[in-house]
């Protein structure tokens, strides 16, 4: 089997498996997602279009931008999605991959993607931080949460394999400067021992 279908085909029948037991359907918005929404929020209107790569169950994030924003989702387990459509009614939810998902060029004045680039195959990050900047519209913003050290591998995972890839802090920022996005501002966002890096980038105006 090729290696990047199956690192995909790890994560997703993993978050098949773990959906419940990563995220409980009435999670409380904690950090460190309240600190991406304290960079992000400042920056959106009433009525903005949101996509949210890798939304898993849609809970915190996609919950909370879509009591204001016109909001998308898109992850590829099918478990995660379902709930997701459940637990946020007032979103849209797509089950497909981020790296071949179809969505319109220029169609989003935010993109918000938090620990879920940094579980797919690393040769793909630097063209999905391509497709992240044709999917923003000229001023759109973008908040990703990357790996903040070089890693990849499987783990268990909440009783389930996992498979993580993952660069270091300032291979990511380049790669997100190279796709043509600014990068605005980035921190370390501590996990323990280790952790992952919070980075917010625009898309320039036209």
């Amino acid at each position: 089997m090729d290696p990047a279908a199956d690192a995909k085909r790890i994560v997703r029948k993993g978050y098949d498996a773990v959906s419940h037991a990563y995220r409980a359907d009435d999670a409380a918005l904690a950090f460190p997602y309240d600190r991406f929404l304290e960079h992000l929020t400042p920056l959106l209107r009433a009525g903005d279009r949101v996509l949210d790569l890798g939304c898993g169950c849609g809970v915190p994030m996609a919950r909370e931008l879509a009591q204001s924003c016109d909001v998308t989702g898109v992850d590829f387990s099918a478990v995660q999605i379902e709930r997701a459509r459940a637990l946020v009614p007032t979103a849209s939810f797509v089950c497909a991959d981020m790296a071949s998902v179809d969505l319109p060029a220029a169609s989003f004045d935010a993109i918000v993607s938090c620990y879920a680039l940094i579980h797919v195959p690393l040769e793909e990050h630097r063209a999905i931080f391509s497709r992240v900047h044709t999917w923003l519209r000229p001023g759109g913003h973008a908040l990703l949460v990357v790996g903040s050290q070089t890693w990849s591998g499987v783990e268990d995972y909440l009783g389930a394999p996992m498979f993580w890839s993952h660069e270091g802090t300032e291979t990511n920022l380049r790669w997100i400067e190279e796709a043509g996005l600014t990068v605005l501002t980035h921190e370390f966002i501590p996990e323990g021992d280790v952790g992952h890096t919070m980075v917010l980038a625009r898309r320039p105006q036209a």
